[in-house]
């Protein structure tokens, strides 16, 4: 039994929007420190920034203005807390205490992905689906649900009828959708609005590469200022993530579709 939400969900832009401004930061630094909240909803976006670099309100509303539309935006920036900041003045070091696992997904999974992906390529608006053994149920907004069923006739399509969906409906904010973005790998660290020494990020990422990897689930907890994880020097965790995040795109593209 398996969840995924699309891009165009009003929670999946939410994490996209912090996803952008995390980008925003990377831009102008190597290794920023930014942790990002996103609320949004009936024609507002509130925004609150934990960060090291400063993003301007004029390159905020553009990113939400792209992603989200012509939305009002309310922006709060802050500085990183100062031990925070100290953690990793000396070295990448741990961001977060956290328990973290990494599950290989499953053929169902890998099913109903490629289904909400092949929906979301002609209808880019706000979407659900669901697969549980051979029930299929999609809710999918701004379609027709006899287009829908010509493709796929045995499913369950838009139970209310046709709808129309987005943020006027229904509120987003970042990290809600962690079951679709992780599957069985979902713990309680978001993965997204945050830079890479956040071990919500990094670790979280790299147990699920080495779940796939060995086709073993994978349990890992470290601590603030861990300088290893898993046995592994915490800087080379955060470059393999670097690596992986740059091969989606950005940690905007990362956040269209979670690690599913």
């Amino acid at each position: 039994m398996f969840e995924k939400v699309n891009p165009a969900h009003p929670d999946k832009v939410a994490d996209r929007i912090a996803g952008a401004l995390v980008d925003i930061a990377y831009s102008k630094e190597e290794n920023p420190k930014i942790a990002v909240e996103v609320l949004l909803g009936h024609g507002v976006c509130h925004i609150i920034a934990e960060t090291s670099v400063h993003l301007s309100e004029e390159d905020v509303a553009a990113a939400v203005h792209r992603i989200a539309g012509d939305l009002a935006v309310d922006y709060v920036e802050v500085p990183q807390d100062g031990r925070l900041s100290e953690n990793q003045r000396n070295g990448v070091r741990c961001g977060d205490n956290g328990i973290f696992k990494g599950v290989p997904i499953t053929d169902e999974q890998k099913k109903l992905s490629a289904i909400a992906r092949d929906i979301y390529s002609s209808y880019h608006y706000d979407g659900k689906y669901i697969l549980d053994g051979d029930r299929l149920i999609i809710c999918q907004s701004n379609a027709k649900t006899v287009h829908l069923r010509e493709t796929y006739p045995d499913a369950e399509v838009n139970p209310l009828g046709d709808w129309t969906g987005g943020s006027d409906v229904d509120a987003g904010a970042t990290n809600r959708k962690l079951g679709s973005d992780m599957a069985d790998s979902v713990t309680g660290g978001g993965l997204h609005g945050k830079d890479l020494s956040k071990a919500d990020v990094s670790v979280n990422i790299y147990a699920w590469l080495k779940a796939q990897e060995t086709g073993k689930p994978v349990e890992l907890c470290c601590a603030i200022g861990d300088d290893t994880v898993d046995g592994i020097p915490y800087a080379e965790i955060v470059e393999t993530v670097r690596k992986y995040i740059m091969e989606k795109g950005s940690f905007e593209k990362f956040a269209e579709w979670g690690l599913v």
